[in-house]
């Protein structure tokens, strides 16, 4: 039996949030998918991480940080609905 991994801290998710912006073109986006597997090693649960990866997103859209969007349209990173991207806020 494996004992549950942590949840990466909320100050983490946020770093790497950007860290992988920073890897890609401007106006570039991330699937949040991306944050989780980043703090994965082979066989870790990614996906039980993807709540908590939506809630630290959603928090850095309210402070205007952090652009989430599902086909384009601005969305709450938590509301179910499909695929979101996140994104650097224009300049």
């Amino acid at each position: 039996m494996t004992a549950a991994l942590s949840t990466p801290p909320q100050a983490a998710v946020k770093a790497r949030i950007f860290s992988l912006l920073d890897e890609r073109q401007p106006g570039a986006t991330i699937c949040p998918s991306e944050v989780a597997r980043s703090f994965a090693g082979p066989g870790d649960p990614w996906r039980e991480w993807m709540p908590h990866i939506r809630e630290v997103a959603q928090e850095l859209a309210r402070a205007g940080r952090l652009r989430v969007t599902r086909q384009g349209v601005p969305v709450d990173a938590t509301a179910p609905g499909g695929p979101i991207r996140l994104g650097r806020m224009d300049k």
